[in-house]
């Protein structure tokens, strides 16, 4: 059985890696955001809001860890805490799913939106970031998850994920933008973001991922 002090350690790791991601999230939230507008790129823009949507998350995550290093949570508000951050965030995936789609139809079919590729040097910065940083940071969240037994905190690092796969799509999409001036593939390459945001949605609300299977 796991000591007291064992999991106060961990509550304070887990603590950390929230407190990094609320940092990173707001940094690349904000960057990622003002370039999309900047340079009219969907697959800038979608990559902000999942980093708000991250954003998110972590501020419920952490509500729940300083419940618990506070000492005055019992197991149980614990528990409704995890499942409510849990589909909370499956629901605002669902939301970006539904912002990709409409933007990138109305950029395909209505304003046939043509992406200024001078801002795609720094977009592809930032999902080079990501893509180096999230999955280090999401393994580190999973480890910790599992000695807290934490479905949270599980669920806050399949967003890490998610952010890392995110980062590979943005920096293709805006390179291929960019080399072959296609300008609808900045709206095709945000659609192929939809099944693994479903996916993940619909494994954040059910509690069934398989990450949330490991212990």
């Amino acid at each position: 059985m796991e000591s007291v002090g064992s999991r106060a350690d961990a509550v304070r790791l887990a603590l950390l890696l929230t407190y990094i991601t609320l940092g990173w999230m707001t940094i690349e939230g904000a960057a990622s955001l003002l370039l999309g507008w900047a340079s009219r790129s969907l697959l800038l823009e979608a990559f902000g809001i999942d980093s708000v949507i991250e954003l998110f998350s972590a501020a419920v995550l952490l509500w729940r860890l300083r419940i618990e290093a506070s000492g005055t949570a019992t197991s149980e508000h614990v528990n409704v805490v995890e499942h409510r951050a849990a589909r909370l965030v499956g629901y605002s995936l669902y939301a970006l799913v539904v912002y990709v789609v409409l933007n990138s139809g109305y950029g395909l079919f209505i304003a046939k939106r043509i992406t200024d590729t001078h801002e795609s040097v720094w977009g592809i910065l930032i999902g080079a970031v990501a893509k180096v940083g999230m999955p280090i940071l999401a393994g580190y969240k999973l480890k910790v998850a599992a000695r807290l037994n934490s479905r949270a905190l599980r669920a806050d690092a399949v967003e890490s994920i998610t952010c890392g796969y995110l980062s590979i799509v943005l920096m293709i999409g805006l390179a291929a933008t960019r080399l072959l001036g296609w300008w609808w593939l900045d709206s095709v390459g945000a659609l192929a973001l939809i099944p693994f945001l479903i996916k993940e949605a619909q494994e954040a609300i059910s509690g069934e991922c398989d990450c949330c299977k490991a212990q």
